[in-house]
């Protein structure tokens, strides 16, 4: 069975490869997107900031996916936003996505924030599903500045 555990710094290069790749399959656009976020070349140190965490999951030495929570970027308050959360094919279905948003939003509460945003494709209809059962909504617009003018479907959370 998988593990899910924190990021290391050798994990950098598979992941960045496994998390384009995911958004190449997906019909991502690379501009206005996490593709094109600067984080991705090196996820580790990008989640090495005060109230950041970012977690892999592990089978056997090959990465399936991740997901993390920072700080909502250029926002003020305490609000963080989950991110970079991308699962191979293998990792679907089997129940990591909803035991990955347990483990961020628990260490979300832990670091003291009071909601968490999400920004996501409107036709990521299964992200979507595993968003809501969780307990995100819907909201209008989106929250601080992340440079995803692409991703146009925006939730949150109070934790």
């Amino acid at each position: 069975m998988p593990v899910i555990r924190p990021i290391e710094k050798q994990d950098n290069a598979r992941l960045t490869e496994l998390i384009r790749s995911i958004l190449d399959d997906f019909g991502v656009p690379r501009i206005g997107s996490a593709y094109a976020d600067s984080a991705l070349d090196d996820m580790y140190s990008a989640y090495q900031m005060e109230k950041s965490a970012y977690f892999v999951i592990d089978d056997n030495g090959t990465l399936l996916g991740g997901a993390g929570i920072a700080q909502l970027d250029n926002f003020d308050g305490p609000v963080c936003e989950l991110q970079k959360m991308y699962f191979a094919i293998e990792a679907r279905g089997r129940g990591l996505g909803t035991e990955m948003m347990r483990i961020c939003l628990e260490k979300a509460k832990e670091f003291g924030y009071e909601k968490v945003y999400l920004e996501t494709m409107p036709y990521m209809i299964a992200a979507q599903k595993l968003y809501e059962r969780s307990g995100f909504t819907y909201i209008d617009g989106p929250l601080g500045d992340t440079g995803h003018y692409a991703c146009q479907t925006h939730m949150i959370k109070q934790l």
